[in-house]
């Protein structure tokens, strides 16, 4: 965190070279160093740091004190402070989520984003615990209102103008000075590296950045914060709607200076060229992240101004970041879809804690289903393909798109020709963009919506942008995890494209394939197609009971509980159906859907695919990532050439991908 960077690289804002060390293979110990050196040190380290979750027990007193107002009263304690001190929480909290929310919706901000890098894991992880300032900030609330000289709420009026120009007046003589001095001290010798360069340490600034430090750090800001109330109350000015709106209007204003997305138009600061002195943008915060030797003021760079230490690029930087200097064109883009409406609460701009680990259905959640159903509702009715999330690999910009349809609207009938025009939209946008690779994901590529992406490639035969379906490096995931001693495997969804491209592989290496099928004419056609002396490993089989003495089952097609009971014990199910099959069985094992690890030098990536764990992505996605790498000129549509398997999986793993 104390890397200094030269000027030349903070005027352009690149992407960090940081980055090029917060591999997902970095250490633990060595990302908390900083940290760890700085525990010696009074006010660096948080007293309930080690309570986790547990911390919020902390606001026990408060909905004690709410509780007992309430019991006393019959009736909502609206002269109570314990209530408006929990309810400024929420406000507070939702304040940081909503600038959270805006600034990850890419689909409104990317042309607009001051750095262009993405935030990763070792960032989320550092400020996981963002909201200890507020917690503290509360507990200060709640030790002033016991104080006997603090009014009660019954003595305030809801609105006094006096104790409003008050606060103005001491914010733009007290605080900002104050602020802009301490955290200029803060920035020197050892006050830096015991309690400020943690703060630093995330390259790239977030709406919840804002609250992330130390503790010493969080009182210079709850001093700025609160001198303007305090002499508002001396004054005898003080209001109940002074309290609100000065602590939402600070957060406010801390959020989006944080946000990394320029907000402010560079026509305003023309038309009105004061006001850059009186207000400062998202872009000049950045400045001050990346250089760290000015910039230092609160909100209003008149007071860098008049210290000298106002960046000489401040203004020219934000007109080119506002004219969308950083946006670039993805050279990969991988083509989702929404799996349910509770999973669509899985994504990096709703909320953090959920999008950064894997996909798992959570209590808290629950609550919210009918404003996501609402929103499943919306984007059916006039959405289109948005950007989801980014990453970069070895210089190259990887997004995903999604196709604003859900899982089970791909299984009614009159929706099909509506989402095949949506992929067909997304790819021809992605084409005149000049996208390189296009990955279909899951129902995107079914093979009975479009013949998995053959229906767009034949309709558009000019296509510039390659079209993949990544199913040969699925079925080579799924191939490498059979072991090699194996003779015998029994096979569901057997005439599906997986599985065809399973069982022709696996014959060929003399292993015996029992298809389960009814179609005795889809089974002799994909039979033909292995070489004459390997067709005899292909057997067709009509019921599960033929499967009771093998033990490792290829799952194409989802089994029932009863359904399972005919596989012995020790059996394991290697799958590639979805939804997964139930674990219902003690006495087997289950393996994951097929999937790849990102190469160790992937920068950017924050956020988890689905179910998948960090770092991991579906096996389909990893094909495109590889057709991409290779630089291949061919289409990767309709059925899975056999030949390419192997091609393909070794060309994953010398480019650093790797089985999870």
């Amino acid at each position: 965190g104390s890397t200094t960077h030269s000027r030349k690289q903070a005027t352009n804002i690149p992407p960090t070279p940081r980055n090029k060390r917060r591999a997902l293979s970095l250490p633990l110990p060595r990302l908390l160093r900083p940290a760890a050196a700085a525990m010696g040190s009074p006010l660096s380290s948080w007293p309930w740091a080690g309570l986790g979750a547990y911390k919020y027990l902390l606001y026990g007193p408060l909905v004690a004190g709410v509780a007992q107002a309430w019991r006393e009263q019959g009736g909502a304690p609206t002269d109570s402070w314990c209530l408006h001190l929990l309810l400024l929480l929420a406000l507070r909290s939702l304040t940081h989520q909503l600038w959270f929310s805006y600034a990850n919706m890419l689909f409104f901000t990317r042309r607009h984003r001051v750095v262009p890098d993405g935030v990763d894991f070792v960032q989320i992880d550092a400020e996981w615990d963002w909201d200890n300032m507020v917690i503290m900030q509360t507990l200060l609330g709640a030790m002033a209102i016991s104080s006997p000289v603090f009014p009660a709420v019954s003595d305030l009026r809801v609105w006094e103008p006096r104790g409003w120009a008050v606060a103005l007046l001491l914010h733009v003589a007290v605080s900002e000075p104050g602020f802009r001095w301490a955290h200029r001290a803060l920035h020197r010798g050892p006050l830096f590296s015991r309690y400020h360069s943690k703060h630093h340490a995330s390259p790239v600034t977030q709406p919840l950045t804002s609250a992330y430090g130390t503790p010493l750090e969080s009182l210079v800001l709850t001093l700025a914060m609160a001198a303007p109330l305090a002499g508002a109350f001396l004054a005898g000015a003080g209001s109940v709607s002074l309290v609100y709106g000065h602590i939402l209007v600070f957060d406010y204003l801390r959020c989006m200076g944080y946000s990394n997305v320029e907000v402010i138009s560079h026509r305003t600061f023309r038309a009105f060229p004061l006001l850059r002195y009186l207000m400062y943008t998202p872009t000049y915060l950045s400045l001050h992240h990346q250089e760290k030797d000015s910039n230092f003021c609160l909100f209003m760079p008149l007071f860098d101004l008049l210290g000298g230490t106002v960046h000489p690029r401040s203004w020219e930087l934000q007109k080119e970041v506002d004219q969308g200097k950083n946006d670039r064109v993805p050279d990969f883009v991988f083509l989702a879809h929404v799996v349910d409406v509770v999973s669509s609460m899985h994504v990096p701009f709703a909320f953090r804690a959920c999008s950064s680990q894997p996909w798992a259905t959570r209590l808290v959640l629950l609550p919210l289903w009918p404003i996501a159903f609402c929103l499943m509702v919306l984007q059916v009715l006039c959405s289109k393909t948005f950007t989801v999330s980014f990453y970069c690999l070895r210089g190259a910009l990887h997004q995903t798109w999604t196709i604003p349809r859900y899982s089970f609207q791909y299984f009614i009938p009159p929706m099909k020709d509506g989402i095949n025009r949506q992929i067909e939209l997304a790819i021809l946008r992605a084409d005149k963009m000049g996208v390189k690779v296009l990955s279909l994901a899951a129902l995107n590529k079914n093979e009975a919506l479009n013949g998995g992406g053959t229906l767009f490639v034949d309709k558009h035969p000019d296509l510039r942008v390659r079209v993949v379906h990544g199913n040969t490096l699925t079925a080579a995931v799924i191939l490498n995890e059979i072991p090699g001693s194996v003779k015998e495997v029994f096979l569901t969804g057997a005439t599906s494209k997986l599985g065809r491209a399973i069982a022709l592989y696996l014959c060929r290496k003399r292993i015996r394939v029992l298809m389960l099928t009814l179609s005795s004419e889809r089974f002799l056609k994909i039979q033909r197609e292995a070489p004459a002396e390997f067709q005899q490993y292909l057997v067709q089989v009509t019921k599960y009971h033929a499967a009771k003495t093998v033990k490792t089952w290829l799952v194409g097609k989802w089994l029932s509980p009863r359904e399972q009971r005919w596989a012995p014990a020790g059996t394991h199910f290697h799958q590639f159906v979805v939804p997964p099959v139930i674990e219902f069985r003690r006495d087997c094992t289950y393996g994951k859907l097929a999937a790849m690890r990102l190469p160790k030098d992937v920068q950017g990536l924050g956020s988890c695919e689905y179910t998948m764990e960090r770092g991991v992505v579906h096996a389909c996605h990893a094909g495109g990532v590889v057709h991409c790498l290779e630089g291949w000129e061919h289409h990767e549509v309709g059925a899975i050439d056999v030949d390419r398997i192997d091609v393909v999986w070794k060309a994953a793993l010398r480019h650093g991908l790797s089985p999870p």
